[in-house]
């Protein structure tokens, strides 16, 4: 595949510039970077699509790889009209705020500025979560998911920690049962 060098320099030029409008505070540089990003990604595509060929019409004596690839061309055609869409809803916005604010740039928002202060660890999102989170460990329960393992070593029955009592295995594993009844309601309905 031969690269042309001179659509590669215009097409890394259109984008540096491109990038850099659309980081400035006016909406009218922004749009004029959208529309430069649209025509450098047009010339990515272009170059993306090889040799030029042939017209990409049916001659039975013409082979195949003499052919030009139509693809790339649609997707430029395609490009061009979504960069029409969007370059025609940022002229609307501009006009919108050029009538109400009678200004192109975008203010400093304090809300943004509060928000961009804020350091980005959060000690409740960010906290590590412990592998086990159930107060009964699975290893309780048999391989069939039903029944106590018997993991004892000493023949006793084996208990675990439940908050601060003692339970013993059978009472934990039944607990983990759906419609559990080893526990004593109160008076009012509740778990004494």
């Amino acid at each position: 595949m031969s690269v042309n060098l001179t659509l590669l320099i215009v097409m890394g030029a259109l984008y540096a510039c491109g990038i850099y409008l659309i980081l400035e505070r006016s909406l009218t540089r922004v749009l004029l970077g959208l529309m430069l990003l649209a025509n450098a990604t047009n010339l990515l595509i272009l170059a993306t699509g090889g040799y030029a060929g042939l017209a990409p019409l049916y001659n039975k004596d013409t082979p195949a790889q003499d052919y030009n690839d139509p693809l790339p061309q649609a997707l430029i055609l395609t490009s061009i009209v979504i960069s029409f869409a969007v370059t025609a809803f940022m002229l609307g916005i501009i006009y919108r705020t050029w009538v109400l604010a009678r200004q192109d740039e975008i203010q400093f928002d304090v809300e943004d500025l509060r928000v961009a202060e804020t350091p980005s660890f959060d000690a409740e999102d960010d906290a590590e979560i412990p592998v086990e989170t159930s107060e009964f460990p699975l290893t309780m329960l048999g391989s069939d998911g039903r029944s106590v393992s018997d993991h004892a070593t000493d023949g006793a029955e084996p208990t675990i920690q439940a908050g601060g009592t003692q339970i013993t295995a059978t009472d934990a594993a039944a607990e983990e049962q759906p419609g559990s009844q080893n526990v004593t309601p109160g008076p009012q309905g509740g778990v004494k």
